[in-house]
């Protein structure tokens, strides 16, 4: 019989292990459904989660079926262009704030947070309406500058968190040796920020990826349909008759956000290790 030590001591590890099995699950079982035959999702999906063979007519039928590779580019058009943008901003603004600590710089700061208590869905009317009078609506820029403004006050956060943690003898020796301040901010704080940035990389793809409010407000184009909305159509439209083309689109839609997460989650937890370690 275990002792109460050894319990508490077990107990973190299995709650853990429950909650992975928790999260793992349901991606292994699409998966596994997407490689199934017809026949097999016939008889239920669930019956057999290791599939006898590996059949993958249901993401060739996914693909011919729906313009899936559009929706995948314009997706990525859209992220590539969203987190550009955000960094280009949030950086420079964090380090003006931070480090060059102007009259009113905290209040600034303040002023940037204050959007994460603003929701989406209050400003729809308002932008829709902003986009109509630019002449952008139903284009990539439509989605691409509201994610910006709702994307800037985490980054900015994060960036000036990160930022304070820079010891400013650092800055003034660059200083001495004749940087500028912009010389200072790209040779310097922008290379020491890398895990920061991929830090924020990372929380936006998968915001963006997954984003479908704005796309399905401000889009009208089929031309220009993001993942989410396109595999909403074709989910609504196959999911009705062909379950392992579902499944397999399914699987294309989630596998890009997984696999950028494992790639660089080591420097995720290492700026989330070094922000606890210096703050």
């Amino acid at each position: 019989m275990l002792s109460r030590h050894k319990l508490t001591a077990w107990l973190p590890t299995v709650l853990v292990a429950i909650f992975l099995v928790i999260q793992i699950f349901p991606i292994v079982w699409v998966i596994s459904a997407s490689l199934q035959t017809p026949e097999a999702l016939a008889r239920g999906p669930s019956n057999r989660l290791i599939p006898d063979t590996l059949y993958f007519g249901n993401y060739v039928r996914a693909f011919e079926t729906s313009p899936l590779l559009q929706y995948l580019l314009n997706s990525t058009i859209i992220a590539v262009l969203t987190i550009g943008l955000t960094i280009l901003l949030a950086a420079p603004a964090a380090y003006a704030i931070e480090k060059l600590r102007f009259n009113g710089s905290q209040i600034v700061l303040n002023y940037f947070l204050l959007g994460l208590m603003i929701p989406v869905f209050v400003a729809l009317l308002p932008i829709f309406q902003s986009l109509g009078f630019l002449g952008i609506r139903n284009s990539y820029w439509a989605v691409v500058l509201p994610q910006v403004g709702f994307q800037l006050p985490v980054a900015i956060y994060l960036y000036a968190s990160f930022f304070r943690s820079i010891p400013n003898e650092l800055l003034e020796a660059a200083s001495i040796d004749g940087a500028g301040v912009f010389r200072t901010f790209w040779s310097v704080a922008v290379p020491l920020s890398i895990n920061a940035t991929i830090t924020i990389v990372v929380y936006n793809f998968i915001f963006i990826w997954n984003e479908f409010v704005f796309a399905n407000t401000f889009l009208t184009s089929d031309a220009l349909k993001t993942l989410p909305v396109g595999l909403n159509d074709f989910v609504s439209d196959m999911g009705r008759r062909d379950y392992g083309a579902t499944y397999a689109a399914i699987v294309v839609s989630v596998l890009p956000t997984v696999a950028l997460y494992l790639f660089l989650n080591r420097r995720i937890i290492d700026s989330m290790t070094a922000g606890a370690v210096r703050g």
